[in-house]
């Protein structure tokens, strides 16, 4: 073992960030509402401008890169497949997607009913597409 090797990480995460993208594409489709109704019963309003889309694609894909790379990281000692990448998505998800939502939650800008409907969305698309990109992942 030579160490991570990071052009497949990084191809790899680009597949599970376009499957994490397309998750919250369908997600802000089947969810926006809701969100908007929040948005505005605090006096709030987001448009979602070309700018912002970009940034929010680009940030999805790095989201994909990370899980590729907690994977990598940590298929050493759990070894390489399917259950080694569920690991590293959960990891990815707590860290970067439910402990975010509880701290909206917290604040009063979410529902904890959509607390819990996108944490579970979000947990399908973030094991869908890490386990995509793990499998382009070869040492």
């Amino acid at each position: 073992m030579n160490g991570i090797i990071w052009g497949r990480v990084v191809t790899g995460g680009l597949l599970a960030g376009l499957i994490m993208n397309i998750g919250e594409a369908i997600s802000g489709a089947v969810f926006g509402s809701q969100m908007e109704a929040i948005l505005d019963a605090h006096g709030l309003t987001f448009a979602m401008t070309p700018g912002w889309m970009v940034l929010y694609l680009v940030l999805g894909f790095v989201f994909g890169i990370v899980a590729i790379w907690v994977y990598a990281s940590i298929r050493p000692r759990y070894g390489a497949g399917a259950k080694t990448a569920i690991i590293a998505a959960v990891m990815t998800w707590i860290l970067g997607y439910l402990f975010p939502m509880f701290g909206y939650l917290a604040i009063g800008l979410t529902t904890i009913s959509l607390v819990m409907v996108s944490a579970v969305w979000g947990l399908a698309e973030i094991v869908i597409g890490t386990l995509a990109g793990a499998w382009l992942y070869r040492e």
